[in-house]
C-alpha cells in the first residue's frame, strides 16, 4: 500500500490528522489547569488514565508518532535525493512559505522537546505513584530555561502546522480550487491557536 509516493504522502497525511487530534484532546485537558484549578485537571488526569478506550489508544498513539516522524524524515530524504543539483538560483520564498521549506526542522525540534516531555511527565506517571499531577506538571515551569524551551518548542510545533493542516487536506484529495482558502485559514487559525495556547499555559505557571 505504501509503495507509490502517493500513497506515502496520504499515509503521512492521515497520521497527520490523528495527532492533531490528540494536540486538541491534550490542548483542552491543559486548559483545565488554569480554568478550572487543580481538582478539574486531576479528575481529567484520573479519567484519561482510567478509561480503557484511553488506555487502548494509547500504544496507537506512539505508533502514530513514530510513523509520522518516520515518513516525514524518509519523505525529506526522498525529496532531496531527487534534486542532487542545486539551484543555479533559489527563490524558495517565491514558490513555497518559509513553514513549508523547513517543515523537516520545525519537526525535528518538535522531537527533541517530546523526548524531554516523554522523560518529565510520562514516565514518572507511569512509573510511579504520582499523588499530585498538578504539581508534577505545574513545577518544570518554575525554570525559567525550561518554559521558554516549552515555549519555543510550541511556537514550532504552530510553524509545522500552519503548513502541515493545508497540505494533509491536499494529500488526501482536497478540491484545491474550491476550497483551499477555508482550509488556509482554518489551519492558520489552528496554528495559532495551539502555539499561544500551550505558550500561555507554560508563561501562566512561571508568573504565578
Amino acid at each position: 500500500m505504501l509503495k507509490t509516493s502517493v500513497a506515502k504522502k496520504i499515509a503521512m497525511a492521515l497520521s497527520g490528522f490523528f495527532l492533531i487530534t490528540f494536540i486538541i484532546v491534550h490542548l483542552s485537558i491543559n486548559l483545565t489547569m488554569v480554568f478550572g484549578g487543580k481538582e478539574t485537571f486531576e479528575e481529567a488526569v484520573h479519567f484519561m488514565a482510567t478509561n480503557p478506550f484511553i488506555r487502548i489508544m494509547e500504544p496507537i498513539l506512539f505508533l502514530g508518532f513514530i510513523f509520522h516522524i518516520s515518513m516525514g524524515i524518509y519523505l525529506e530524504l526522498k525529496n532531496r535525493a531527487n534534486r542532487p543539483v542545486g539551484y543555479a538560483e533559489y527563490k524558495g520564498s517565491a514558490v513555497a512559505s518559509w513553514a513549508s521549506r523547513n517543515m523537516i526542522w520545525t519537526g525535528l525540534f518538535v522531537l527533541l522537546f517530546l523526548l524531554f516531555h516523554f522523560y518529565n511527565y510520562y514516565i514518572p506517571f507511569r512509573t510511579t505513584n504520582v499523588s499530585d499531577h498538578y504539581a508534577l506538571v505545574t513545577g518544570l515551569f518554575q525554570s525559567p530555561v525550561y518554559t521558554v524551551f516549552y515555549v519555543l518548542a510550541f511556537i514550532a510545533l504552530g510553524i509545522h502546522l500552519s503548513h502541515g493542516f493545508e497540505s494533509a487536506f491536499q494529500s488526501v484529495g482536497m478540491p484545491r480550487e474550491k476550497c483551499y482558502k477555508a482550509i488556509h485559514i482554518c489551519g492558520q487559525c489552528f496554528a495559532w491557536i495551539v502555539a499561544l495556547g500551550f505558550s500561555f499555559i507554560a508563561v501562566y505557571f512561571y508568573f504565578k
